[in-house]
């Protein structure tokens, strides 16, 4: 009672076909995919606007080469 047997897919099968036709279910799974590529384009984007543009990279050889630049001049 717990599985299905192959009767029971077939009769699934053809209630399926025969409420959405033929040509209708791989127009349903374009649109699938259609909407899954646009979240994925969409996930991008977001990820990209998370970085702020007005962040300074804060670079620590800088100083070091000044000091000792400094230090040779001595």
């Amino acid at each position: 009672m717990g599985s299905f047997s192959i009767w029971h897919w077939l009769i699934v099968l053809v209630v399926v076909l025969l409420i959405f036709g033929r040509g209708k279910i791989p127009e349903l799974m374009g649109d699938m995919a259609k909407g899954i590529k646009s979240f994925k384009k969409g996930m991008a984007d977001d990820e990209e606007e998370v970085v702020d543009p007005k962040t300074v990279e804060h670079r620590t050889d800088e100083p070091v080469r000044a000091t000792k630049e400094k230090a040779s001049k001595s």
